[in-house]
């Protein structure tokens, strides 16, 4: 079985998040997606509302949470690749270096990386929050359930 872990705070989860996922369960048998949780942060949406927006989004996800090192959470979930996704050159940059420091810590669990799609490849979460709460339109950047949530959370 080729288990995927995804990675991220998907605060709020975005299209993009989506393109990665769809493009991931294309090629693995499963893919869980873990939420970061971090005591010092404040997210905009609880662990449970982001699990449920991820669930319901992508049928056939798996989602986990974890507060420890990604690729600690990789070997508790036997995943044998972590799943990444690239927007750009700055990504790519970046996610080497995790790539080749979670190697170093875990040589059994490969990085899978997966482009973004042209269409969502300018898409961030941090922006999708600042566009909800000036009150703009973000169903663009976001599936249906998610943007309605957003738009709930700065009513």
């Amino acid at each position: 079985m080729r288990i995927g872990l995804y990675t991220g705070s998907f605060d709020p989860l975005t299209n993009g998040h989506v393109d990665v996922l769809q493009q991931a369960l294309r090629v693995l048998d499963t893919v869980v997606v873990a939420i970061g949780t971090h005591p010092g942060k404040t997210p905009l949406f609880s662990v449970e509302e982001r699990a449920a927006m991820i669930e319901k989004a992508v049928p056939g996800v798996s989602v986990a949470t974890f507060d420890g090192l990604a690729i600690e959470a990789a070997k508790a979930h036997k995943a044998c690749v972590m799943v990444r996704g690239l927007r750009d050159g700055t990504d790519l940059d970046y996610e080497m270096q995790m790539a080749g420091m979670n190697g170093v810590m875990a040589p059994a669990i490969g990085t899978l990386f997966f482009p973004a799609s042209p269409a969502v490849r300018p898409i961030t979460a941090t922006l999708v929050r600042q566009i909800a709460k000036m009150g703009g339109d973000v169903s663009a950047f976001v599936p249906p359930d998610v943007a309605a949530k957003l738009k709930a959370k700065f009513a």
